[in-house]
């Protein structure tokens, strides 16, 4: 029997192509595609969906909500969206493998600002014992890519000291096993150690390990490059690939301000890559305003160590004044703080760390310094790292796709959290004309499912796996703003995922149909 029937709506398929009308029957959790008269099915539910348009769930290439999902699997952020999979595992944090569950919990602390927790005690070590964690518990689909962090924690430790040959084998192996089990690639997040600390060719020798089983090369690039020149950490990203014979993906790719060189650079060194003959994509997200955790302004030799040598750098007097010095200004006066779990601090949520101090009284980096013994590292920062005038550039730009990079967790995250989707369509469709529906849609369904590799999701055509979203094209809207992130967004009636439907006239249903969505097993 047909589960679903849509009826009326006009199909833009996720390809790129214009859009058209059809009607859309699911059974089985796969998708039949009915163009003429309307059939006559037996369906056990009809959807009406004159006046929307019927396109394929979004699949968000940045996401943060590996841990948190477990303690809110509904994910009313995302799914509200309209997101039906996203890749967890990126700036090179991944949860897994670990050779022990006091490791995995020391790494979950490390990052806790930026990641969150568990709702209980991580009681997983392997990648498929991890991915096991999401089959039919979550409201979307989960797929995985595994962080350079963890493998360098498992092969050389938290330490800064280059990998020896003995070493590097071990992390080859374990990226080989990763995946085999389910992986869909290689991601580092070079301002976050201990992933940090590995070279150029430790990052190509890892990278080429998961080329060879089919998987790519996702990168928040190092930073401290920038010395070097302004498209330094870009350019050793596109080493990295040469060397190891990877497609690279650039996460999180924008000008971070006005004045700092072109996006015409930065666009730049993509294309001449692809006319190189290298497979290079990036994505970006849709609002000026960034998001990570806070101790990602603090030196790397704090952080030498794990978690525990932080907190000691914290809490001793030299140390302290070692990292005043060598702050980064722009990330301690230039945004604001969230994510405060300890009652007497609640009141600084959403407030700068000027402010922060003037309240209590403090220079801002001990302000700083204190409120992070106090939460345990676990304060995230949100500020302007976007030029806000050539973002449509990165948005609009064919070799790039959609993804929010979403922290959801605080009370004032970035508003992208809850609206780095719905804005494509309102705004940077509809209102500026930036780009024409069709390719915003392909840029948010097929072309990331494309680059995950994912054979039967990102397309609305028939026998892929039915991740479907239900919008008015007039009226979809994201409220979410700097001072009100956590709004949901307007006019995307129905999300369906694996078949199911979550979002049902705007609400959600409470249904969980995720499932992780592994390499080799994509369709299961």
């Amino acid at each position: 029997m047909t589960e679903l029937l849509i009826e009326n709506g006009l199909i833009v398929d996720g390809s790129g192509s214009p859009g058209y009308h059809a009607s859309v029957s699911v059974r089985d959790e796969r998708i039949a595609i009915h163009r003429g008269e309307t059939p006559e099915l037996d369906a056990a539910r009809v959807i009406d969906a004159t006046g929307k348009v019927v396109c394929p769930g979004f699949v968000d290439l940045h996401s943060h909500a590996g841990l948190t999902i477990l303690g809110e699997p509904h994910h009313d952020p995302k799914v509200r969206q309209g997101v039906t999979t996203e890749l967890i595992g990126i700036d090179g944090i991944s949860h897994s493998p670990f050779k022990s569950h006091e490791e995995l919990r020391r790494y979950i602390w490390l990052d806790s600002g930026l990641n969150g927790y568990p709702p209980y005690p991580a009681d997983w070590l392997s990648v498929a014992d991890h991915l096991d964690k999401y089959d039919n518990t979550v409201a979307i689909n989960m797929a995985y890519i595994l962080g350079n962090s963890s493998v360098r924690i498992w092969g050389v430790g938290w330490g800064a000291e280059p990998a020896s040959d003995a070493q590097l084998a071990d992390m080859r192996a374990v990226v080989r096993e990763a995946m085999e089990e389910g992986a869909w690639g290689l991601s580092t997040g070079l301002d976050y150690p201990p992933g940090a600390y590995a070279s150029t060719g430790e990052l190509a020798a890892l990278a080429n390990e998961s080329a060879r089983l089919g998987g790519f090369y996702h990168t928040h690039t190092r930073a401290s490059l920038r010395a070097k020149g302004l498209l330094a950490p870009w350019h050793e990203a596109l080493e990295i690939g040469r060397r190891g014979e990877s497609a690279v993906h650039l996460t999180h790719y924008r000008q971070g301000s006005q004045g700092v060189g072109s996006h015409l650079d930065y666009l730049g060194l993509v294309e001449d890559a692809r006319d190189e003959g290298m497979d290079v994509t990036f994505d970006c997200y849709t609002y000026p305003y960034s998001g990570t955790t806070v101790t990602i302004g603090l030196p790397h030799w704090a952080k030498d160590g794990g978690p525990e040598r932080l907190m000691a750098a914290l809490n001793d007097a030299d140390d302290r004044e070692r990292m005043k010095r060598e702050i980064s200004r722009e990330r301690l006066y230039n945004n604001w703080l969230t994510n405060f779990t300890q009652p007497q601090n609640r009141i600084y949520d959403g407030r700068s760390i000027e402010e922060i101090a003037e309240m209590r009284e403090q220079e801002p980096a001990d302000a700083l310094f204190d409120l992070l013994i106090e939460e345990k590292l676990g304060i995230s920062t949100v500020g302007l790292g976007t030029n806000e005038q050539t973002l449509p550039a990165f948005v609009s730009h064919p070799h790039g796709m959609i993804a929010s990079d979403a922290i959801l967790f605080g009370e004032f995250p970035s508003p992208r959290s809850y609206g780095c989707f719905p804005i494509v369509l309102a705004e940077f469709v509809r209102a500026e004309k930036h780009l024409r529906l069709p390719e915003a849609i392909r840029k948010m369904t097929s072309f990331p499912a494309q680059r995950l590799g994912l054979p039967d999701r990102g397309l609305l055509v028939e026998g892929f796996k039915a991740d479907i979203v239900i919008f008015d094209p007039k009226t979809v809207k994201a409220p979410a703003t700097k001072r009100e992130p956590k709004q949901f967004p307007i006019g995307i009636d129905y999300v369906i995922v694996n078949g199911r439907v979550v979002i049902d006239g705007g609400e959600n249903t409470g249904s969980l149909p995720g499932r992780s969505l592994r390499r080799g097993k994509a369709s299961t």
